[in-house]
C-alpha cells in the first residue's frame, strides 16, 4: 500500500508566492496611480529639482539637452521616483504585511520601527543634500568656472548626479539605524564600532571633492548618535526558538 504524500509544503509555498505576487502588485498600482495624478505635473516637478543649479548659473546660462528624448524622459524619470517616494510608505506596509505573520514577536518590536525610521533618515539625508549641499557646491562649481567656458549642464548628467547624491547621503543618514542594528543583533560589539571611528567616513565617496567634505561632518555625527543610542539596546537572550510565531 503506497503512503499519500504530503503535499502541504508545497501548498504552502504555492501560497506564499501567491501572497507575494498580490502584494507587488499592490505596490506597482499604488505607484502607477500617484504616478497618473503627478503626470501633468512633471516639469514643475522637474524645476523643483533643477532649482538648486538654476539659481546659481550665470547670466545667460542655461540647462540643455543633448538627447533628442532628454526634454521628455528627464522630467518623466523624475516623475517616476517622485511618485515611488510618495507611495513608499504603502509599499512597505505592504511588504510589512507579507513578512510580518513569520515573525517572533521580539522580531516584530525591532523590525517595524527600523522600517519607519529607515524611511526618515534617508528623507532627512535627501533633504539636507538638496537644501545644504547643493546650494554650497553648485555656487563652488559656478563660481569656479574658467574664463571662456560657459556653464551649460545636460539636464541627463544633472540628474544622474543629483541622484548620486541623494542615494550617498539617503544612506549616510542611515548610519544610526545601521549601528543599532547592529548592536541589537549581536553582530558586532559596541566596543568594535567604537575602534573603527576612523574608517567611517570612506564608506561613502560622492563624485567630488565639495561633497565629501559636506558629508565627512554629518556622516561622524550620525555615527556617535548611533554609538550613543547603542548604548541603552540590550542584545536578545538566545531563547527566540522558545517563542511562538503569531499568525
Amino acid at each position: 500500500m503506497t503512503e499519500p504524500k504530503d503535499d502541504a509544503p508545497q501548498e504552502t509555498f504555492i501560497s506564499h508566492l501567491i501572497e507575494l505576487r498580490t502584494r507587488l502588485l499592490r505596490s506597482i498600482f499604488a505607484v502607477i496611480i500617484v504616478l497618473l495624478g503627478l503626470f501633468p505635473f512633471a516639469k514643475d516637478i522637474w524645476e523643483v529639482l533643477s532649482q538648486p543649479l538654476l539659481a546659481v548659473l550665470p547670466h545667460g546660462s542655461s540647462m540643455i539637452a543633448t538627447d533628442v528624448t532628454g526634454t521628455f524622459l528627464v522630467p518623466l524619470k523624475v516623475t517616476v521616483m517622485t511618485a515611488f517616494l510618495i507611495a513608499l510608505p504603502y509599499v512597505l506596509w505592504q511588504a510589512w504585511a507579507f513578512v510580518a505573520p513569520g515573525l517572533y514577536q521580539h522580531e516584530k518590536r525591532l523590525v517595524l520601527p527600523v522600517l519607519v525610521s529607515s524611511v526618515f533618515f534617508f528623507a532627512c539625508g535627501m533633504a539636507f543634500a538638496y537644501f545644504f549641499v547643493f546650494p554650497i557646491a553648485f555656487g563652488f562649481f559656478a563660481k569656479y568656472t574658467p574664463v571662456g567656458v560657459q556653464m551649460m549642464t545636460d539636464i541627463d548628467k544633472y540628474l544622474s548626479f543629483v541622484l548620486t547624491m541623494f542615494i550617498a547621503f539617503g544612506l549616510t543618514f542611515e548610519t544610526p539605524i545601521v549601528v543599532v542594528v547592529l548592536v541589537r543583533m549581536g553582530v558586532v560589539s559596541l566596543e568594535k564600532l567604537k575602534s573603527i571611528r576612523p574608517y567611517v567616513g570612506a564608506i561613502f565617496t560622492p563624485p567630488d571633492v565639495i561633497s565629501q567634505c559636506l558629508l565627512a561632518i554629518p556622516l561622524w555625527l550620525l555615527y556617535e548618535l548611533g554609538l550613543v543610542l547603542a548604548r541603552f539596546v540590550s542584545v536578545p537572550k538566545p531563547d527566540a526558538d522558545a517563542e511562538t510565531k503569531s499568525a
